[in-house]
């Protein structure tokens, strides 16, 4: 069984929203990663990936996203406590609010970086750069 986690993907400005983790989430703690979290068992439903996205948004860091969210790319990895997780990345377009710390048990900090920044900063993992760099090639 598999746990399903999304992230979202959102430039502005030429800067991606991203977010250091809370050093008291299990996986990952204390890393560069952009905004996301678990889908909730919900029975029969539709569009639960894309409402997830939205939801994760708003209650991390307070901001709206348009409708549209545009899948980029699937990847798989087992956290610590021996979990398996399917991790889905969207790229989303930004419609209203101010990114902050809204849930300092799961974020840390909120950011805005260019590219580069991310690319270079010393806690960005290989998978959030690995994102970074999936979610620019879609989006030119």
């Amino acid at each position: 069984m598999f746990i399903v986690n999304v992230e979202s993907a959102i430039c502005r400005d030429d800067k991606w929203l991203v977010i250091t983790r809370s050093i008291k989430e299990e996986h990952a703690g204390g890393t560069l990663s952009l905004v996301g979290g678990k889908v909730d068992v919900e029975g029969s439903t539709v569009d639960i990936i894309e409402r997830t996205v939205k939801r994760e948004l708003y209650e991390e860091v307070g901001i709206e996203i348009k409708d549209a969210v545009t899948f980029v790319y699937s990847s798989s990895f087992v956290t610590d406590a021996g979990c398996n997780v399917i991790n889905m990345v969207f790229l989303c377009e930004y419609d209203s609010g101010t990114a902050y710390n809204k849930s300092p048990d799961e974020v840390e900090a909120v950011h805005w970086m260019t590219y580069e920044e991310i690319m270079n900063h010393p806690q960005a993992p290989p998978w959030t750069k690995e994102s970074i760099r999936r979610v620019a090639l879609t989006r030119s």
